[in-house]
């Protein structure tokens, strides 16, 4: 299974790693995944969402 939002569709992002000496080196971001349970067409269903689309789908009630 990718580690992608189900929701939101966030993937993990890259970048760099800087040392004391700022040599750069590649690294990569995840993504806060969470397996929670969500009503999709009355039926519940276990997906992998995001800790902030979690949030926001809590916030909207």
């Amino acid at each position: 299974m990718s580690r992608v939002c189900a929701v939101s569709g966030k993937k993990a992002m890259s970048g760099n790693k800087r040392s004391h000496s700022l040599r750069a080196t590649r690294r990569k971001w995840n993504v806060n995944l969470q397996k929670v349970t969500v009503m999709v067409d009355g039926k519940p269903q276990r997906v992998r969402m995001s800790a902030r689309a979690l949030k926001s789908l809590k916030a909207q009630g």
